[in-house]
């Protein structure tokens, strides 16, 4: 194709209507092209059809690392083409497939390519229809895949019981630092599930739980999560219904949490009480912050003498960058 006349590194094709012919000229020319390592293909409609040209290209592809087919409709036998390309393919580390009408059977088989995939780093799937039984597969995947590290389900409608299976596998992944499953209707019972998991997941920095229905009882499972938490960073409870109720667990548990850094509890029929335990929160995180700091600086009289001892002196440095890894707390949320 003209665009790869001149050996691009990357391309973006994103709305130009290639459609599936297309697609499959341009595939024709990623089974030989060899400087290509980025292909964003968004809202081209290119089918099941150019999804499997795409994926016939990638049995011999070895250049592309990031590939988006968000919004082009390829549905379950697009999808199970390119499960089948990663079974073998051993560059691909970023794949989103945002919009794509691929349900259950397609998540099946991208679970089935899971277990024997050694690359894929990233997975976005949200907004399709992949439902419990297609987060069950994923979730049983997860069990033995030991290089995702981003996996986006939101927006498939999983519920309590897809989001089970999720919270099983992580309590045995070790890879895994960042989970999107905004808008699937998990409820309290399945964040139930989630909060156990991570009591003892030690590797997720970044949970969206957004428009999830949790309400308070969700909201203090999260809360008591949090108090033994030790590495989730950034936490999404946006429009969860959590009121006072989930919102004084969340502060509470804030009081023993020093990881935290960034909530959203916007738009979540937070009063004046649940506010006010929220900016208690926040300012004794502040108070906490300030007190570390004075504690490692207070024992040297000038910062020459305080940079003379760093390279020796380990204990020193090891608090200095505890003060560094812990900055202020963030928390969004808007009063009802």
């Amino acid at each position: 194709m003209e665009n790869l006349s001149n050996n691009p590194t990357k391309l973006d094709l994103s709305g130009k209507g290639i459609g599936d012919i297309g697609a499959q000229a341009l595939a024709t020319t990623l089974q030989v092209n060899q400087t290509l390592t980025t292909l964003n293909l968004n809202y081209n409609m290119i089918g099941s059809v150019g999804a499997q040209a795409i994926a016939t290209a990638l049995h011999v592809n070895h250049t592309l690392t990031k590939l988006d087919l968000t919004y082009n409709g390829i549905g379950d036998a697009g999808v199970q083409a390119l499960a089948n390309a990663l079974q073998v393919n051993h560059t691909l580390t970023d794949l989103g497939l945002y919009g794509n009408m691929i349900g259950a059977v397609g998540a099946q088989a991208l679970a089935t390519s899971l277990h024997v995939n050694h690359t894929l780093t990233a997975l976005n799937l949200s907004c399709n229809t992949i439902g419990a039984v297609g987060a069950q597969a994923l979730a049983t995947s997860l069990h033995v895949n030991h290089t995702l590290t981003a996996l986006n389900l939101s927006c498939n409608w999983i519920g309590a019981v897809g989001a089970q299976a999720i919270a099983t596998a992580l309590q045995v992944n070790h890879t895994l630092t960042d989970l999107g499953l905004y808008g699937n209707g998990i409820e309290a019972i399945g964040t139930q599930d989630l909060a156990t998991a991570l009591q003892v997941n030690h590797t997720l920095t970044t949970l969206d739980l957004s428009y999830n229905g949790i309400g308070a009882i969700g909201a203090q499972a999260i809360a008591n999560a949090l108090q033994v938490n030790h590495t989730l960073t950034t936490l999404n409870l946006r429009c969860n219904q959590i009121g006072d109720v989930g919102a004084q667990a969340i502060a509470t548990s804030l009081q023993v949490n020093h990881i935290l850094t960034d909530l959203n509890l916007r738009c979540n029929q937070i009063g004046d009480v649940g506010a006010q335990d929220i900016e208690i929160a926040m300012k004794k995180r502040q108070k906490q912050n300030h007190d570390q700091a004075a504690t490692v600086l207070a024992s040297f009289t000038d910062i020459q003498s305080l940079f003379s001892r760093l390279p020796g002196d380990r204990c020193i440095l090891s608090n200095i960058l505890d003060y560094i890894k812990h900055p202020p707390l963030i928390i969004k949320y808007d009063r009802f």
